[in-house]
């Protein structure tokens, strides 16, 4: 399990990756510990596309991380060509007019000429620059969007109404291309479009399970409400804004965050609740927080690492791979010191270090040199 995200991971190797064998393994697992798939994160490989739609029976959800990315590599060869000509097209101009004497008149007029270049050369470069923060603010936004709840005023929301903001996103980074005549790049969009459901069905999938969890518990409106609109968008935003890096990001996360405290605070239901219930619902809410995952890029940043060691190593033994997975289930700590198997099966587990030495006997001693063994005769 992924200490980030939460994710829990099982590795096996196989030559073959057909259809055929992802459902025999899968299954296999699913039927080891009892579970149902809700739904599979996934990259555009036809093998798990099929994976999911005929051997698992959930939604695909296709990784958010990876289509902004294809995003910005869409654009970027583009918009950074013309920024990189303007800003060479600066260099050369600022380097004529310093290589210029400045004793005679037409010698001054030539420098008179040169800084005009220069400062026309510099008004090229500005506007281009502006274009490349619009277009930096656009895919910030994009990535903003998949939340349960909108960031700018905490409002829920659902996945139409996702992939409408996606929409509208769409049709302003479209005006932003043709009003600066950047080249139509209809692959990516037609990617964009064809995962945009997909991504925002996320939404609709993590409402569901929530209210599933509700109904078990026989909750009353009022508590529902209570649950739903004031205590779970409490912690997820509190979860979010320990992920989230990006200063601008963050700064707008703790605004609502700090609204959303607010009214936490003042609502009748959390002041009727005793300090030991209250803080069994925030243990519930944050679980609910962390399940919301917009991406499996933890587990996915460790299969490239792995295919990196593979090509380098030109293959890794079988023992590593098992050693790396008890490693990471049961000695990676969490802040709260719990390893990813103990959240997994609820339960504690020996120290692993200890039991590891507890079944080394006494280490043999080191061998004596030749020279040694002569003296000591």
């Amino acid at each position: 399990m992924d200490l980030a995200t939460g994710y829990w991971l099982m590795e096996a190797v196989s030559a073959e990756r057909s259809l055929a064998t992802w459902v025999d393994r899968a299954n296999k697992r699913r039927t080891t510990f009892g579970t149902e798939v809700v739904a599979l994160v996934r990259d555009r490989a036809k093998a798990l596309l099929k994976l999911a739609h005929t051997g698992l029976g959930g939604p695909r959800l296709p990784e958010v991380l990876p289509l902004g990315h294809d995003l910005a590599k869409g654009y970027a060869l583009g918009l950074c060509g013309r920024l990189r000509h303007a800003k060479r097209a600066l260099d050369q101009a600022t380097q004529r007019r310093e290589t210029l004497p400045k004793h005679t008149q037409a010698e001054r007029v030539a420098i008179e000429q040169a800084q005009a270049w220069v400062a026309a050369c510099a008004t090229s470069v500005n506007p281009w620059q502006a274009v490349g923060r619009v277009w930096r603010q656009r895919l910030a936004h994009v990535s903003r969007i998949l939340h349960p709840w909108r960031l700018a005023d905490a409002r829920r929301q659902t996945s139409a109404e996702v992939e409408e903001q996606w929409r509208a996103e769409r049709e302003a980074i479209e005006t932003w291309r043709a009003t600066n005549r950047l080249p139509m790049k209809k692959d990516t969009w037609d990617k964009v479009r064809q995962q945009r459901a997909g991504i925002a069905a996320l939404v609709d999938l993590w409402w569901q399970t929530v209210r599933q969890d509700l109904t078990q518990l026989a909750m009353t409106p009022r508590w529902t409400q209570w649950a739903e609109d004031v205590l779970l968008p409490w912690m997820y935003w509190q979860q979010q804004l320990r992920r989230t890096r990006h200063p601008v990001q963050k700064a707008q996360m703790a605004l609502v965050l700090q609204a959303v405290e607010e009214v936490f605070e003042r609502h009748p239901c959390t002041r009727q609740l005793k300090p030991e219930l209250l803080a069994g619902w925030k243990a519930w809410a944050a679980e609910h927080a962390k399940a919301f995952q917009r991406a499996s890029s933890a587990v996915e940043g460790r299969n490239g690492y792995l295919s990196q060691m593979q090509h380098n190593h030109r293959g890794l033994p079988m023992r590593r791979y098992q050693v790396w997975t008890v490693l990471h289930n049961f000695d990676c700590r969490a802040a709260d010191g719990t390893t990813p198997a103990s959240r997994f099966f609820r339960r504690s587990f020996p120290d692993l270090f200890e039991s590891v030495l507890s079944q080394i006997d006494e280490l043999p001693m080191p061998r004596q040199r030749r020279q040694a063994l002569v003296a000591s005769h």
